[in-house]
């Protein structure tokens, strides 16, 4: 859709708008959509970087509140034309209990999708997971697939679980009580052992560029499933990661595991089981468990162009682009935690 020469008009809403994706959307919405009049920023913890952008054109609004209260979501969600559902507790360790993960990312979307309906907001677009689609617990391979790959999602870890049921409420919702409520789902694949990594700010650019064309696009793209995806390279995660690390000062020792994979899949057991049990007592999260392991250790990637015949998508920031921002941004979080 061309961009408007009309007056700005829009308002939008982005739920957890502070977080590491929603300030992304939150700045790509302020560069990139030239019809926006107000821009909602909702979340439990409001940012300092927040009053920088309140000095522009955009009415910019920053509202404190919990998607798990029903009413604070409806009052933010009111007189928006586009809700962006980044919001959401992402917890594969174990620090949160699974009560609390529910909480966030199953009632926190079921309040948004209700509060869309109430207030007459007719789009939706709502930021998923890879882990609704694996990988699952029996370790089967996701290789080069796309959005209609079948794929024996089997969920038992507590975020896909909520996750996977978050995302059938935003399908079973689209077109709900006669408004075109976009049920818009983006599933991000960090995949592992051979895998491809999207770089956040395409995922960002997806996300504006499919909110600009719901409202054209309604009867196409509306309770679809689309995958991020842009134009890094399928490594393993040593690999990928070394290529933001490298140029830090960081450096692999070996190649090849330190502790065979029967060890480790030992280890993982004995860490579910002591945190089942410390549970009461204290917190204990580490970072190998039965699920990571899994996840480290099975091949997911994604090999897909739906995003591009349906709305036009390509990536904004080339992989060499995307590889030379992270490096910039991980030497900043490095010089900044020294």
């Amino acid at each position: 859709m061309a961009e408007s020469a009309q007056a700005p008009e829009l308002v939008y809403l982005v739920t957890g708008g502070c977080g590491f994706l929603g300030e992304h959307v939150v700045r790509m919405l302020l560069e990139r959509e030239p019809r926006l009049r107000e821009l909602r920023i909702f979340d439990l913890h409001l940012s300092p970087w927040l009053e920088e952008l309140k000095t522009g054109t955009v009415q910019v609004t920053a509202i404190q509140g919990d998607v798990t209260q029903a009413q604070e979501v409806k009052a933010a969600v009111a007189g928006a034309h586009v809700v962006i559902h980044t919001a959401g507790l992402v917890d594969v360790f174990g620090r949160a209990s699974p009560e609390t993960i529910h909480k966030v990312n199953v009632w926190g979307t079921k309040n948004v999708i209700e509060a869309c309906v109430q207030t007459g907001t007719q789009f939706l677009v709502y930021t998923s997971s890879m882990e609704v689609v694996g990988p699952n617990i029996k370790g089967h391979p996701f290789y080069r697939g796309n959005e209609d790959t079948p794929y024996e999602a089997v969920h038992k870890h507590p975020y896909p679980c909520s996750k996977a049921l978050a995302e059938r409420l935003v399908l079973e919702a689209n077109g709900k009580k006669g408004l075109r409520l976009g049920g818009r789902l983006f599933r991000a694949i960090p995949a592992s052992v051979e895998h491809g990594r999207v770089y956040v700010g395409n995922v960002a650019w997806m996300h504006v560029l499919v909110a600009r064309e719901l409202e054209q696009r309604a009867a196409l793209l509306g309770g679809q499933v689309y995958f991020c995806y842009d134009k890094s390279p399928y490594k393993s995660y040593e690999d990928f990661n070394m290529e933001f690390l490298g140029p830090c000062g960081l450096r692999l020792v070996g190649t090849r595991p330190l502790l065979p994979y029967w060890l480790l899949v030992l280890l993982a057991a004995l860490n579910a089981l002591l945190q089942w049990l410390l549970r009461p007592l204290l917190l204990y999260a580490p970072l190998l468990n039965p699920y990571t392991l899994a996840v480290a250790n099975t091949t997911f990637t994604v090999s897909t162009n739906k995003a591009q015949r349906h709305f036009g998508y390509e990536p904004l920031f080339s992989w060499e682009e995307s590889r030379t921002r992270t490096i910039l941004w991980v030497q900043a979080m490095e010089g900044s935690a020294q």
